[in-house]
């Protein structure tokens, strides 16, 4: 089945559809506030996996990495709206309420938020989503920007510590943390942002430890993962290339193949 349109005003989402399934994986750059319609999503952050269903609200935290998959009810469409939490959004509250994380919190990428009136008021008045998307609505959507944050504060105040904190990513353990999360496709300045690094620096640093290039390894790291799942654990090839961090499945089988010498389909 068919894909339906994305609606987006860049900073309110909403998304409908009613293919079986949609997976994908995303650098997830800023808070991003949401609530469930209908059907579910599966959310993995590499160390955990968050399972959300309709009526749930869920805060994303930005400077993660997550993978997920959409699935709508059987006979029905997936629905969720997002709203997208900017920085810059979230200094003009802090200067204007003198709002200033007091610590920095650590954890799950991502937050189930407690069912509260005052989210589904919020969400419902989003509803006419077209008119929001229009030309010339610029200042409606910051208002309703700044509304969220508002309303998050007032009930979950200990997310203030986590709306307010603007620092950037300290630099870290860059050899436990591309095991940790190698399976995901972003782009090299992803991973070197989110050590601490510069481009550059997270190239050098790189090669002192693994003593190859990070493409060369990204790609042999990916290849060893899906050669186990196929082998030891009898996943499908069709299955496992996203998994590991491959963009498509033809790719894939190629380097696959020049790495193992049999297509992934032979083992």
């Amino acid at each position: 089945m068919l894909e339906k349109e994305e609606k987006t005003s860049r900073k309110i989402q909403y998304s409908c559809y009613v293919s079986r399934s949609r997976e994908g994986e995303q650098f997830v750059q800023d808070h991003v506030f949401s609530y469930q319609i209908s059907g579910s999503i599966t959310m993995s952050d590499g160390q955990k996996t968050y399972l959300f269903n309709p009526g749930d609200f869920r805060l994303n935290k930005r400077n993660h990495l997550v993978k997920f998959v959409k699935q709508p009810p059987e006979h029905g469409e997936f629905k969720t709206v997002s709203v997208y939490l900017d920085q810059e959004t979230l200094r003009d509250v802090s200067m204007e309420y003198n709002y200033k994380a007091e610590k920095q919190q650590h954890g799950d990428a991502v937050v189930l938020l407690k069912p509260e009136a005052l989210y589904q008021h919020y969400m419902n008045s989003l509803a006419p989503y077209d008119a929001l998307t229009l030309p010339g609505n610029d200042k409606l959507i910051a208002l309703k920007l700044r509304e969220a944050v508002l309303i998050l504060l007032q009930t979950a105040p200990e997310l203030k510590d986590v709306l307010f904190d603007f620092s950037d990513p300290g630099k870290i353990d860059l050899e436990a943390f591309m095991h940790k999360n190698f399976h995901f496709n972003v782009e090299l300045k992803r991973f070197a942002y989110l050590t601490g690094r510069s481009l550059a620096t997270f190239k050098r640093d790189f090669e002192k430890i693994f003593h190859v290039s990070p493409s060369r390894w990204l790609q042999q790291r990916r290849l060893q993962e899906a050669h186990y799942l196929i082998k030891e654990k009898g996943v499908a090839p069709a299955e496992v290339y996203m998994e590991v961090g491959f963009q498509d499945l033809s790719h894939f089988s190629f380097a696959f193949k020049k790495m193992y010498g049999m297509a992934p389909s032979r083992i």
